[in-house]
């Protein structure tokens, strides 16, 4: 090619775009513009409803990255005696627990041996403990302990483990052990009471948590303080209990059932004054610090959950019943006959021949045929209205959970002998608690003073059921019967006018009554000016001699003496001498 046709062919100008060409670029170009403003519409439109018309979600979201509540736990109040004494206490202790997905994430589990330290101090089975973590990888808390004591605390922390963490938390100590574990009760894992006054009073003793709300970031720091609830402390609660008393009752009663290889043994004090409960106790008992030791048969307190026919000691009830009605007088006396008397085909015998007896006579010697005769001659109604006065038949006010109102009859008809039984102690049933109070009531003069363990001086809410003159005279004559001659010599206390009565009834079984036996004392000391009333009550016991006087007596007079030296009261010796 010549050099001239190169440059000519150089200066020939560009083609210019066709006309169809031009307007599909521009067609294009203003499609996407149209597609990103569109978008970008509708992220603002989102983001618009988002933060302003609906933000909640957003925030809920938030929260639950960031916000936590903390449970500010308030402490159990402490349960104490008539004299201050602590019963039941909260003491500091902490939860042993593990975050499974860190301990996986961090490769926790590669130091063994540190592990298998944690299982030894825990008392837990080494490779159970892995198997829990194991079996649960996703999981973020998992409880290994609870409860564990300071010291156990402070060697899990030396063992800096990850994924395990230790949680503040208390645990419940009773000082008196099973002296007053049936009264007090025992509380749960989780420090709610599950038995005894532990139970009756948890929202008193257990307050109101509180809780703090805070949020934090990432790393676990707290950077805001949201809000804040107060706790509200546990209130402390004083029972009319005397520990004292406690210990005193239940070592008697713990040797009385061992002794007589009973099935088991209970004992009640009462303040005959004011109707206050100064010791309350059974055996067996347990051991509440020991939950290997809760076992239902033996955390039950029979004291008020278990009824029985209460016998003879029913006696003095009916003698003041036919006092009132007019059906006797002071100077009745009552043919007992040969101890054998023939009733609706039946016979109502007495353990020995009384003859022709008076009304001290009739309770010092315990003649069911006296006290038969004495309830068939007044109306029935009379009798049970007497039954029903001093306690038999109601709910105690004790707020315990578990209590028993026994068996109380109620009938449109009654066979002579049915109405026989009722005069010796048959046909109803009553709880060592009701027959404690029957007799405080009778100490008091036939004042009715309401039994109670927490002190309550809101109102007087004591009526007048017995003549306060018959009164006087049937604790005379109930005297008698723990002197010479009398059934309950073993229930007299040196130095002290005692007055009881002695019971032994038959346990009812399916189809009549078996061949075991409750043995049974109740009275009342001093008798001159009553204080305190008892009542002592052996289940079972074995062998041959199975009567109340023999069995529950001396538990009764030990528990007697005791009692009264602590709490001072003078013996009725000198005072008479003082006058």
């Amino acid at each position: 090619m010549t050099a001239k046709s190169r440059t000519k062919k150089k200066a020939e100008p560009e083609k210019e775009p066709t006309q169809a060409e031009s307007p599909l670029i521009r067609w294009r170009f203003y499609l996407v513009l149209g597609a990103i403003f569109c978008v970008f519409t509708a992220l603002v439109g989102r983001i618009g409803y988002i933060q302003i018309v609906e933000p909640d979600n957003l925030i809920r979201q938030g929260d639950m990255r960031s916000v936590r509540a903390k449970t500010l736990h308030s402490a159990r109040g402490i349960i104490s005696d008539r004299n201050g004494e602590p019963l039941a206490v909260s003491v500091p202790v902490e939860a042993v627990w593990a975050d499974p997905y860190t301990i996986f994430k961090e490769d926790g589990l590669s130091d063994i041996e540190r592990w298998y330290a944690l299982a030894d101090v825990l008392g837990i089975e080494r490779e159970g403990m892995l198997e829990r973590i194991s079996a649960n990888p996703n999981r973020r808390f998992v409880y290994l302990q609870r409860q564990v004591s300071p010291a156990m605390a402070n060697y899990i922390r030396e063992l800096k483990l990850a994924g395990v963490g230790l949680k503040a938390e208390s645990r419940r100590y009773y000082p008196s052990g099973e002296v007053s574990a049936h009264l007090i009760g025992v509380t749960g894992i989780d420090g709610h009471g599950l038995e005894g006054v532990e139970r009756s009073y948890d929202k008193w003793l257990s307050g109101e948590a509180g809780k703090r709300i805070i949020r934090k970031d990432r790393y676990g720091r707290v950077v805001e303080n949201i809000a804040l609830e107060e706790r509200e402390e546990g209130k402390p609660l004083d029972l009319t209990i005397d520990q004292r008393l406690q210990a005193i009752a239940y070592r008697a009663i713990k040797q009385s059932v061992a002794d007589h290889r009973a099935t088991s043994g209970s004992a009640v004090l009462l303040d005959v004054k004011t109707g206050a409960v100064l010791a309350m106790v059974n055996a067996p008992s347990y051991n509440p610090n020991n939950r290997n030791d809760l076992q239902s048969f033996k955390m039950r307190n029979r004291v008020i959950t278990d009824a029985f026919e209460p016998g003879s000691t029913i006696k003095p009830f009916v003698v003041l019943a036919a006092l009132q009605n007019g059906t006797v007088d002071y100077d009745t006396v009552i043919d007992t006959g040969n101890g054998i008397m023939p009733l609706g085909g039946s016979r109502v015998r007495d353990t020995s021949k009384v003859g022709k007896a008076d009304l001290t006579t009739v309770l010092k010697k315990s003649s069911n045929i006296a006290v038969a005769k004495m309830a068939l001659d007044m109306p029935l109604e009379d009798l049970l209205d007497m039954y029903s006065n001093v306690g038999f038949g109601q709910t105690s006010g004790l707020n315990l959970i578990g209590e028993s109102t026994g068996i109380f009859p109620n009938r449109r008809r009654w066979s002579q002998f049915e109405i026989a039984t009722l005069a010796f102690g048959y046909g109803l049933s009553i709880t060592p608690l009701q027959l404690a109070h029957a007799y405080a009531t009778l100490g008091n003069y036939g004042e009715y003073q309401p039994v109670h363990i927490i002190e309550n001086n809101q109102q007087d809410l004591s009526r007048q059921v017995i003549d306060p003159e018959h009164a006087k005279n049937v604790l005379a004559m109930l005297e008698t019967v723990t002197q010479p001659g009398g059934t309950a010599t073993r229930a007299a206390v040196p130095g002290y006018r005692v007055a009881a009565k002695t019971g032994t009834s038959r346990k009812a079984a399916a189809g009549g009554y078996s061949d075991e036996y409750f043995a049974y004392t109740a009275g009342v000391a001093p008798a001159s000016d009553p204080r305190l009333a008892l009542v002592v009550v052996v289940n079972e016991p074995q062998g041959d001699n199975y009567y109340g006087g023999s069995v529950a007596g001396p538990v009764f007079a030990d528990i007697m003496k005791g009692a009264l030296q602590i709490l001072n009261i003078t013996p009725d010796e000198n005072r008479f001498k003082n006058e």
